[in-house]
């Protein structure tokens, strides 16, 4: 498994994937324009996860305009259950060392997406705070390195 930079006309498939019955229900899904837009921002990175020829997922990072920080936006695999997103995780965390040189990530999750809290956890992303929204309360989790 490797992770590459998106390409614009993988945006479709992206979406997709965010609409599964397994995934829709712990992502805010974009429109397509919302993708087309965020893709187009400076400071926004589309990765995808490829396991031989095939993009089975995405990563979506923001960069902090501090220099030091990543906002971990949104991972979206299309097959659950197999360690893709954990793979993921780690070659995403590598990325932003060593290709960003940044220091630290930051994430927010769902409280109901109790299978990413557990994984985050299990990485040594440390909660910070919490927000409220309309759509539930989000977790806000931190990891420096």
């Amino acid at each position: 498994m490797r992770l590459r930079p998106s390409q614009q006309s993988e945006l479709a498939l992206f979406r997709q994937m965010e609409q599964d019955e397994a995934t829709v229900n712990f992502v805010m899904p974009y429109s397509q324009a919302e993708h087309l837009q965020t893709f187009s921002q400076p400071d926004i990175l589309y990765l995808s996860i490829v396991e031989g020829n095939e993009c089975i997922g995405f990563i979506i990072l923001a960069l902090d305009s501090d220099g030091v920080s990543v906002e971990f936006r949104r991972i979206v695999v299309s097959t659950k259950g197999r360690g893709y997103g954990q793979k993921a995780i780690a070659l995403m965390e590598d990325y932003c060392k060593t290709v960003l040189g940044r220091s630290r990530i930051w994430l927010d999750v769902f409280d109901r997406n109790l299978r990413g809290i557990y994984i985050y956890e299990k990485f040594g992303y440390r909660y910070f705070k919490n927000e409220e929204k309309d759509s539930g309360t989000l977790l806000f989790y931190e990891k420096s390195f």
